[in-house]
């Protein structure tokens, strides 16, 4: 195999497992929302249905990047079924602790995943192009996400102070771990 071509199988395998941890972290997303509109009904019920919207996006989303994967043979990661139970449980006890930390969990989240997405971008941009297609096209409802949460939050609170790095630290580690699987 030349330089070229070695070069390229690289990134499709990068591309690939970029492709698998996403997959899992919609999946992950999608059982935080679960957990915090269980929850929400009781603790934040003017936030139900703007979760209850988050939640499909991140539901397409997911879709899109299980396509792909299987477009390209791939089995899902092997850290999907941990990311649904740790967003299940981050979302319950989220949820519990009432609007503002709803609200900041999801810009903590987003605000991780929106860092992930652009640096994937970037290193596949010219090397695998269906892999950029397919995170490409969930960017800008993530960052919809982030901002509207936003506005549901006071940053200088104590709450959003504990949570936000918690839970930003929360998801680089499970990121990670799914790039290292």
């Amino acid at each position: 195999m030349n330089a070229h071509a070695s070069t390229l199988a690289k990134a499709m395998d990068l591309g690939s497992r970029i492709l698998k941890v996403n997959h899992a972290g919609e999946f992950g997303a999608i059982a935080i929302y679960t957990g915090q509109i269980l929850v929400a009904r009781w603790r934040a019920p003017g936030l139900v249905a703007e979760l209850m919207e988050f939640r499909e996006h991140e539901r397409r989303h997911r879709e899109i990047f299980a396509a792909e994967l299987a477009r390209r043979g791939r089995r899902r990661c092997r850290s999907y079924w941990l990311c649904g139970l740790g967003g299940f449980s981050l979302g319950v006890m989220t949820g519990v602790l009432g609007r503002s930390a709803i609200s900041a969990t999801t810009v903590a989240v987003e605000r991780v995943v929106l860092r992930h997405l652009e640096h994937q971008l970037a290193q596949l941009q010219g090397t695998d192009a269906q892999a950029v297609i397919a995170i490409g096209a969930i960017v800008e409802e993530e960052r919809a996400h982030h901002d509207q949460a936003a506005t549901h939050v006071d940053d200088t609170s104590l709450l959003y102070r504990v949570l936000c790095p918690l839970v930003s630290m929360a998801t680089e580690s499970v990121i990670w771990m799914g790039m290292k699987l």
